[in-house]
């Protein structure tokens, strides 16, 4: 499948949303890191594989380490513990093996997904070397606040994937963020992705990350009018802010 899936930067259409951006002085060594943004969605199979080639190059040849935001078209994908019970898709949409950890997660128009592809041998701010929690600890880390920055309180779960909040008059629980990642050589790949204003009915073609008991939730359901550009922005000074300390 990936190798059959066109490479072009035209198809692709993405876009340098600033020159390389350094966050000021970092612990363990200043370096830069390239935000691009797609603004049409990319079908997941062109994602795949821009981002193993990219992980690639940052291993082998130096290049430069990225974040890339974009959107995905309708699609299911299946992390190494997905089940095919967990599987209902009783409106077809095409389904992937995605190859990075979890089960089942749903991606489309109106969420927000974030691909970081970074070289983790490196010191990035608190972040160690060579430490996968910390690195994944630093991802839910970044949801948290940015969510916070929007007004919405993002907790963990213990032994549960993802961003939670939590409905004050009731104590439901419900999903806003899935958290997915990918390591190959140290380069990781993958990354996260934030439900802003997705089609929610689409989750129920699944068993989202394998959990039934647990919905999932946007921040438009919320109640709150934030655009895809505005929470890129938080997104981009949360990410600074937590490197530089």
């Amino acid at each position: 499948m990936l190798e059959d899936a066109a490479m072009s930067e035209s198809a692709i259409r993405v876009k340098d949303s600033s020159p390389p951006h350094s966050c000021g002085t970092v612990p363990g060594g200043e370096h830069d890191i390239l935000w691009e943004r797609s603004d049409e969605l990319v079908p997941y199979p062109l994602a795949l594989a821009r981002m193993e080639e990219t992980a690639r190059a940052i291993r082998a040849d130096g290049a430069q380490e990225r974040i890339w935001l974009l959107e995905h078209p309708s699609v299911f994908t299946a992390g190494t513990s997905a089940k095919e019970a967990d599987l209902f898709n009783p409106r077809g949409y095409p389904t992937y093996p995605a190859g990075r950890g979890g089960q089942w997660t749903y991606h489309g128009p109106g969420q927000r997904v974030a691909y970081p592809m970074l070289d983790l041998t490196r010191q990035h701010g608190p972040l160690p070397p060579r430490d996968l929690r910390a690195y994944v600890g630093f991802l839910e880390s970044w949801v948290i606040a940015t969510l916070a920055r929007c007004g919405v309180t993002g907790e963990r779960r213990e032994g549960r994937v993802g961003v939670w909040v939590v409905d004050a008059a009731t104590g439901a629980e419900s999903k806003i963020a899935a958290l997915g990642v990918r390591v190959t050589r140290w380069v990781s790949w993958h990354g996260i992705s934030i439900n802003v204003d997705p089609d929610l009915s689409a989750f129920e073609g699944i068993v989202p990350c394998g959990i039934r008991e647990h919905g999932v939730t946007s921040l438009r359901n919320l109640g709150l009018d934030i655009t895809i550009a505005q929470l890129d922005t938080i997104l981009r000074e949360e990410w600074c802010r937590l490197i530089t300390g």
